[in-house]
């Protein structure tokens, strides 16, 4: 991964965000020499976004299932029946 100071992200901004859609390889951004922030791609990061909305509902799904909050075929088609006309 490639690292960067914030006094350089200033200076040379356009070259680094160039640099970046090229590779898609995220930017860590120091400041005084210590981790500061990540640079990533915008369509990096709605996919990572993305997963993570989808890796959230499963992890929901398995906590539903352990906490015996299911229901079987025929109750849920009739919670939804409203919806499946």
């Amino acid at each position: 991964m490639k690292a960067e100071m914030v006094t350089t992200l200033k200076r040379q901004a356009t070259k680094i965000l160039a640099d970046l859609s090229l590779s898609h390889e995220p930017i860590l951004i120091t400041e005084q020499g210590r981790p500061a922030a990540y640079l990533v791609n915008v369509e990096d990061y709605e996919f990572q976004q993305r997963r993570l909305q989808l890796l959230e509902g499963i992890a929901r799904g398995e906590r539903a299932i352990q906490e015996g909050r299911v229901y079987s075929q025929a109750e849920a088609e009739a919670k939804m029946q409203k919806w499946l006309k």
